[in-house]
């Protein structure tokens, strides 16, 4: 910086200087949003140049050799080999070169699903249904039977609706809208329409019997079977039922939406089927799995079909994301503190119970375990780089940039903030003086005193069991309850063998449960 600063005093730097500053900066902001596709095959297809402007992906086909994209500007591309023209090009050729697809760019894709034929539904975040592909079961919803090749939108019966989400079986199709109703068309041999027959369904129908007043917020698909999550947390469930995917305890199809009892007393957010099996995630953020289970794809650490809701545990850790897709028998979590785990089909093994990878997002489980890889949703860049207070003051734990004071514990330095400590707990704001700048601490060790404070900047605690006796006693020394709780917690999920002796005295010191 100094040197830049004499250079201007002597004189102004040449343009070419100035503009590769702000070339690099603009390379740096665009690598920051770049979607990354590189686990995903089809993109070899695509240049440097080409891959650093996408924004949307999905990858889709039978064996993931379709894909559509959307670039920075709006512009949707498609390349692949165009089984059923489901590249919707107005033609069936395959190409290795992206082709445009005039009349989708400049509408913003909201989400997007696709069927086995293939078949694709997408909405646009104005609410419009786009269907083309294959069409043997009139599951574009146009009322005809001819494969569309080029996309077209579906309005019967969904004029002035919103669509928010759609979601694609083998051949049927399914959308949400806005206020909360379910539509459906297509295939319908096992009732997967929820219209009462098993004839098919050639145009968007509502569904509604028991959902008739009910207001929908998640909807997912199997093969052969339809779920929707509503607004109190019960799953409604419709369709094939050969390997109890519907959770309702048989084997029977149900060509009317029910509701699976064995969930009575629990709040279900989400839903996602994989070919044939079923995960949902509860608003404590806990996942229940059911249905078939030939590569474990239930993680309930065996293979044998479950028709009833069964527990899977994933870690110690509270679940934020699960994830199926109706062409794989793959799993996958994503956990609060970030961690990615899968099981099911991998590669042709079998892994029955949650395994932890190395991913960072649940997408690279189907690029690179399930068969075939496509996506188990589209895939988008979050453009949103605004911190939110939380995020903010997390980063700004141990910060010696902007701290303004320190702790020394065990001969090692914590930087702090002393206007957060004393907002966040009492203890700190009868102790602490404006003219602090270092305070020694000898009661508490350093992992335990590190983590007290990092709990008044991120509301969490991250440490061994061992260590949380520690922290407990801290909490119960400064009176912070909630703290109090949550090393209880950590405790409660440490225990064994090794240490339950010891756990017990402590909770016997501590009056902890």
């Amino acid at each position: 910086r100094g040197t830049r600063a004499q250079i201007h005093m002597e004189d102004e730097p040449p343009p070419s200087q100035e503009v590769s500053v702000k070339v690099l900066e603009a390379t740096l902001l665009s690598a920051l949003k770049m979607l990354d596709v590189g686990k995903w095959p089809i993109f070899s297809l695509c240049s440097q140049e080409e891959l650093k402007l996408i924004r949307q992906a999905c990858v889709f086909g039978s064996a993931g050799n379709e894909v559509l994209y959307v670039t920075e500007n709006d512009e949707v591309f498609v390349l692949g080999m165009n089984c059923s023209g489901c590249l919707g090009t107005g033609d069936v050729q395959s190409t290795i070169e992206p082709k445009r697809l005039d009349s989708l760019c400049g509408k913003k894709i909201a989400c997007l699903s696709y069927g086995s034929g293939p078949h694709v539904v997408l909405a646009t975040e104005e609410g419009e249904v786009y269907t083309w592909g294959h069409n043997a079961y009139s599951q574009l919803g146009n009322g005809t039977t001819s494969h569309g090749l080029v996309p077209c939108q579906v309005s019967t019966n969904l004029v002035n609706k919103k669509v928010i989400e759609v979601a694609c079986g083998s051949h049927h199709s399914m959308v949400l809208t806005s206020d909360g109703e379910v539509y459906t068309w297509g295939y319908n041999n096992s009732g997967q329409v929820g219209s009462g027959s098993t004839a098919n369904q050639p145009i968007p129908r509502r569904v509604t019997s028991c959902l008739q007043n009910k207001v929908v917020v998640n909807i997912a698909c199997g093969q052969m079977c339809s779920m929707a999550v509503v607004e109190n947390g019960e799953v409604y469930v419709w369709g094939y039922n050969g390997n109890g995917q519907l959770g309702l305890g048989s084997s029977g199809n149900q060509p009317t939406p029910c509701r699976i009892a064995a969930l009575q007393g629990v709040r279900v957010q989400r839903v996602a089927c994989g070919c044939a099996h079923t995960l949902v995630l509860t608003d404590e953020g806990q996942i229940y799995s059911w249905g078939a289970n030939s590569y474990g794809q239930l993680g309930t650490g065996n293979k044998s079909n479950h028709s009833y809701p069964t527990t899977v545990t994933v870690d110690k850790d509270r679940v934020i994301e699960i994830a199926a897709c109706h062409s794989a028998h793959t799993s996958a979590a994503k956990t609060q503190s970030g961690q990615v785990y899968m099981w099911g089909q991998c590669r042709g093994q079998s892994v029955v119970l949650p395994h932890l990878t190395h991913f960072a997002c649940t997408d690279d489980v189907f690029a690179c375990f399930a068969t075939p890889a496509v996506m188990w949703r589209l895939l988008s860049v979050e453009p949103d780089d605004h911190l939110t207070v939380a995020q903010s003051l997390k980063k700004e734990f141990d910060n010696p940039e902007t701290a303004d004071l320190k702790f020394l514990v065990d001969g090692k330095y914590i930087h702090v903030h002393k206007v957060l400590l004393k907002i966040r707990c009492e203890h700190f704001r009868s102790i602490l003086n404006n003219d602090d700048e270092i305070i020694e601490m000898s009661e508490f060790s350093y992992p335990v005193y590190r983590a007290f404070l990092e709990y008044l900047y991120t509301d969490n605690i991250r440490l061994p069991p061992e260590d949380a006796i520690g922290l407990l006693d801290l909490a119960t020394l400064y009176r912070e309850n909630r703290l109090k709780k949550l090393c209880q917690q950590t405790i409660k999920q440490g225990i064994c063998e090794e240490n339950a002796i010891a756990l017990l005295s402590a909770a016997v010191k501590y009056e902890a449960q």
